[in-house]
């Protein structure tokens, strides 16, 4: 009788690597589960992205005397729409979204601080970090308890 050969299921990994993990459903939010908006058929959302993408590149690409309000109207639809979806989603459990939530926590106690009381650049970045570092925290709270526990989710 000959030698029976085998069949190889793959590669093996050295012995000093670590074991590879599967990746759990829990960890990877899947599309079906987002949550819906009150307005759910109608994408107002991506519409509003859509036009403030459009005013931002007529801003960009137009004269120089209509850029302002151009810039503000197109900046502004897109920060509105995208603080709105990251805002349901976060909520939701869904996706965390605690640093783009915590800056834009900073940049809305930053702004008004220098046009008001105008202080030092220093002082700015001071207290800028500060609010981002515990909004990041509260999000990430917030989060942790909508989602069952998890501090994270792709």
């Amino acid at each position: 009788m000959g030698s029976r050969s085998r069949k190889r299921t793959g590669a093996r990994a050295p012995l000093d690597a670590p074991p590879r993990l599967p990746v759990t459903s829990a960890r990877r939010a899947r599309l079906d589960d987002a949550p819906q908006p009150p307005w759910a058929p109608f994408p107002l959302t991506e519409i509003l992205i859509l036009l403030g993408l459009v005013a931002l590149a007529f801003a960009l690409l137009g004269s120089a005397s209509g850029r302002g309000p151009l810039l503000a109207v197109g900046l502004g639809s897109v920060t509105v729409a995208t603080l709105e979806l990251s805002l349901r989603e976060h909520l939701a459990g869904y996706r965390s979204h605690s640093a783009l939530l915590g800056g834009l926590a900073a940049i809305f106690v930053t702004f008004p601080l220098v046009i008001i009381a105008r202080p030092a650049k220093g002082v700015v970045l001071i207290v800028g970090a500060v609010v981002l570092l515990l909004a990041v925290q509260l999000f990430r709270e917030i989060f942790r308890r909508r989602s069952g526990g998890l501090s994270w989710r792709s």
